[in-house]
């Protein structure tokens, strides 16, 4: 149990990495290379957009995960005997850091949307 739990926040938060550092290209498009070459503006907003959607979806799926793991984690630990309090103990640091990631990850790419949105304005 113990061990399927690990493999499957491993494999959550690898997905949200993924999700979060995929950038798309959109190399066949003559236009937007001849305006960067040029030093016009390109027109980003679609690709901006479609950052922003996924930012704000991991975001809420991490904190909907986030608040459903507090609370059986505090459950289980109001009604566990003090044995098992120590092992939720234990439990709740690697939980306090997954939460830290996402929510630091989610911060960090909302940061260089707002970065790359005050370039190209």
């Amino acid at each position: 149990m113990k061990k399927s739990v690990k493999i499957l926040s491993i494999i959550l938060l690898s997905i949200m990495l993924l999700a979060v550092l995929a950038v798309p290209a959109y190399a066949t498009d003559s236009g937007l290379v001849d305006s960067l070459m040029t030093g016009g503006n390109a027109n980003t907003t679609g690709i901006q957009n479609v950052g922003k959607n996924i930012i704000s979806i991991i975001t809420t799926v991490g904190i909907i995960v986030a608040v459903v793991v507090l609370l059986v984690l505090g459950i289980k630990y109001m009604m566990g005997s003090a044995a098992e309090k120590a092992e939720y103990k234990k439990t709740m640091i690697p939980y306090l850091v997954g939460a830290v990631i996402i929510f630091g990850a989610s911060a960090i790419a909302k940061a260089v949307i707002a970065m790359s949105q005050s370039i190209t304005a």
